[in-house]
């Protein structure tokens, strides 16, 4: 029977604790043998990633114990971790980038005793040696990747090449024993792909102030007995051409993710025709077949041994498919997932994705490109509670100033056992992601789910500038960051209100990274919402583009706000910290003490500006978490003071949590 219950009042079985044993997705996947490997998030075991192996039994193996954690740092946001091979004896061999020390180590999981030993050395100068998306080239006994190297104390100090390490261990304290195969005329490259004759090295390469969404250029060089590529020379992309993914057909020709023609489409490219463009091979569909570079190494397509091509794509959603380039037909694989992640492993005729729809998380799918049968093979979505807690999700589309389209996803409130009294709206909560180049998946999330089984509704909108809708849309916010973005966020936010579906007094705006960019900002810029949670933000333009954070994202305000010689004031007048005098809302707070993309400096400049205003406001910081929390005692924390503050502010009683207290 179902009861009343005033919206933000209502008990759920999905506490902090389990939607935060529910956070990351499986990544990186990797075939070994006939084995599909991955990387997993572990929050209870400090946030570290586990590498998975899943037999061919379907037993799942973590390899490497805690506090053994596979992760990059290769750009910051990191790149692919991991590689793994067969030896002759049947035995595996893998090798793998360690956290801590960003060291490579090499490791043999099926020798007894054995352990994993260094294959890199460190290095005192700056943030070292860090290494990612890597090609084990069996017959030289190297592993083949991308090298970042710092060469001072600043984050800008580094340079970048493609190298080749000795599996033998000979470079694990002597720097020289690591052979640069590319020279750094790039500030950014990808791992190198070898074509199947094994007489050239194909990768990608880009330079400030450009992101690789807005330019980036296919290199090629030819491989040489034992010293760098030579004949290295652009053959494809350009200043704007976004060319995010390359890899070799089987008949030796170049299969390329390019934006030549708006949208990231697959293109096969002949090296040495002197053709830059390359064929179209499924031309006219208005989809993305690929997507933003933030980690060095993401797949979105992966030739097979027959010709044809597995293939992510899709707009807003995505889905896995097989396309035959001699006819441009993609056969779509059949199931309930509705974003597959950018990482893609193939073993014969088997194609295996990471895929997660609105009723279920990420899990392993295998598709069989012969009968087309679908099938979970690793990291099950299992129900954690009855998923009649789960929202009715929705992909919808709003209007924004100008008449533009604006894609959001809805999630409204909802209980198996409880309704709202007659007459009464609900809150509802606007996520603005981050990036701001990304989107927000249509995919089943717990910490969603947190709220909306307790009667508070989510919105999250992929304002303009989000990938998935060509590049037109994704340039909608080029030198207009704290502009479109905020305004479309509003737009979604009143239209809710407008027709009904949301509280127009309990509305409130939340996001992390850029995304705290635009709740701080459209807190300081609009009347629309009642409070806000800014999570690790970007808040001062003109002290993160100098010298404020990372290398990769250094020169990224250049296109989002303008060039900076040319547009000083503007830095200014649209950063939050110089318009707290407008913000007069509540606000939560919550920054990592260890993250070098959006320093803890920005937050503490804003506490500073709104001290003793009478603003009622908390700051939660947390050591030991970067730039995306990952540990659970964190996540659980941050997720019950964001409720705290909404309860609060809406007029909630939430005796189930701790109180957040709000400084005045």
């Amino acid at each position: 029977m179902v009861s009343t219950g005033a919206y933000g009042t209502w008990p759920s079985p999905i506490d902090a604790a389990l939607a935060a044993s529910h956070d990351g997705r499986p990544d990186f996947l990797g075939t070994v043998g006939d084995e599909v490997w991955w990387t997993a998030p572990r929050p209870t075991e400090g946030g570290r990633r586990a590498l998975i192996r899943g037999r061919a039994d379907g037993r799942e193996e973590s390899l490497l114990p805690a506090p053994w954690n596979v992760r990059s740092r290769v750009i910051e946001y990191g790149g692919h971790p991991w590689a793994g091979t067969v030896r002759g004896d049947g035995t595996p061999f893998v090798v793998f980038v360690h956290f801590p020390d960003q060291r490579l180590y090499g490791y043999e999981p099926d020798t007894p005793g054995a352990v994993p030993y260094p294959l890199t050395p460190l290095s005192p100068t700056g943030d070292g040696l860090r290494w990612a998306d890597f090609r084990i080239v069996t017959d030289r006994h190297e592993v083949w990747c991308v090298l970042e190297e710092f060469t001072g104390d600043s984050p800008t100090d580094v340079r970048r090449v493609v190298a080749a390490v000795p599996l033998d261990g000979s470079a694990a304290d002597d720097r020289s024993a690591v052979r640069e195969l590319s020279d750094d005329r790039h500030r950014f490259v990808t791992g190198p792909r070898l074509s199947p004759d094994g007489r050239y090295a194909a990768w990608i390469g880009w330079d400030h102030p450009r992101m690789p969404w807005d330019g980036t250029e296919v290199l090629l060089g030819e491989v040489t007995g034992d010293g760098p590529f030579t004949g290295v020379r652009r053959i494809a992309g350009g200043a704007d051409v976004s060319v995010c993914q390359l890899d070799w057909a089987p008949d030796g020709s170049l299969i390329l993710l390019s934006d030549l023609d708006g949208w990231w489409e697959p293109r096969r490219l002949v090296p040495g025709t002197g053709d830059d463009r390359g064929v179209p091979l499924c031309p006219g569909r208005d989809e993305e077949f690929g997507g933003p570079l933030w980690k060095i190494g993401l797949q979105w397509c992966h030739p097979l041994a027959d010709g044809l091509i597995a293939v992510i794509h899709g707009r807003g959603t995505t889905t896995l498919g097989i396309l035959d380039p001699a006819t441009g037909e993609v056969v779509d694989a059949v199931g309930p997932w509705t974003e597959w992640a950018p990482t893609l492993a193939v073993q014969g005729e088997r194609v295996f994705g990471v895929a997660a729809g609105p009723r279920s998380g990420y899990e392993i799918v295998e598709l069989d490109t012969r009968t087309g049968h679908t099938r979970v093979v690793g990291s099950a979505h299992h129900d954690a509670v009855d998923p009649a807690y789960y929202p009715p999700s929705r992909s919808r589309v709003f209007t924004a100033p100008g008449g533009r389209e604006v894609h959001a996803h809805i999630h409204p409130p909802h209980h198996p056992d409880l309704t709202a009294p007659d007459g009464e709206l609900p809150p509802f909560v606007i996520w603005a992601h981050g990036g701001p180049t990304g989107h927000s998946p249509l995919v089943l999330d717990l910490e969603i789910a947190y709220f909306t089984s307790r009667g508070i509704g989510v919105a999250e909108v992929n304002y303009g500038g989000s990938t998935g809708y060509g590049r037109e849309y994704r340039e909608r916010l080029r030198e207009q960051w704290g502009v479109v973005d905020v305004e479309d966020c509003a737009a979604v936010a009143r239209a809710l209100a407008t027709e009904g579906s949301a509280d127009p007094a309990r509305l409130a705006i939340r996001g992390g990274s850029a995304g705290g960019w635009t709740a701080a900002a459209s807190l300081t810029t609009t009347d629309v919402y009642a409070c806000g949670t800014i999570i690790f933000p970007v808040l001062d333009l003109l002290g993160w583009a100098t010298d404020g954070t990372h290398d990769f994202e250094s020169q990224y305000l250049e296109s989002l706000i303008g060039p900076l010689a040319e547009v000083p004031d503007r830095y200014r007048d649209r950063s939050p910290i110089h318009q707290t005098d407008r913000l007069d809302t509540p606000f939560l707070l919550l920054q990592g003490l260890d993250d070098v993309i959006c320093p803890p400096a920005q937050s503490e400049r804003l506490l500073a500006r709104v001290a003793g205003r009478g603003l009622p406001h908390a700051y939660i910081a947390f050591a030991g978490e970067g730039h995306g929390f990952r540990r659970a005692d964190t996540m659980i924390r941050a997720l019950e003071t964001e409720l705290s503050l909404y309860a609060q502010t809406f007029g909630v009683a939430r005796p189930d949590i701790p109180p957040l207290e709000l400084t005045v």
